[in-house]
């Protein structure tokens, strides 16, 4: 039997129409995994809610519902009109550890850095932090 999917190409998301979970709870559930997966990062800004709805043919109160679910349960975060990012998961350090990562993250593109480079400043700070040396 061939069921009816419409894909998302940012997030990718798939709405299976003949599904007996319905629409909102589909987009929840697949975020919530992806985030959790880390296929959406810490900090991984959302498409807005209309955004959404409107490349998955949905109506924006069901991505709506959806993103309102996702914050409830500490998935995502809104910033008022900043937007909807993943938020970090875990532990208050884990979370402020992967903010600051986050913040590096963006300061190292914008400085033009590769991501190997960038990954290999990362590591010498954690050595230099955790007093082993370079090849340790």
């Amino acid at each position: 039997m061939f069921r009816r999917v419409r894909d998302n190409q940012r997030v990718t998301l798939k709405i299976d129409i003949d599904d007996s979970a319905a629409p909102y709870e589909q987009v929840r559930a697949q975020i919530s995994e992806q985030a959790r997966a880390g296929t959406l990062p810490v900090g991984y800004r959302l498409p807005t809610v209309r955004g959404l709805a409107e490349s998955l043919g949905l109506a924006a109160n069901t991505v709506a519902k959806a993103y309102r679910a996702l914050e409830a349960d500490g998935v995502i975060e809104t910033r008022g009109r900043n937007g909807t990012f993943v938020a970090a998961a875990g532990p208050a350090a884990e979370r402020e550890a992967a903010a600051a990562a986050q913040v590096y993250a963006e300061r190292a593109r914008r400085l033009g850095l590769d991501e190997a480079t960038a990954l290999a400043t990362v590591r010498d700070a954690l050595r230099a932090g955790y007093g082993r040396d370079r090849k340790g």
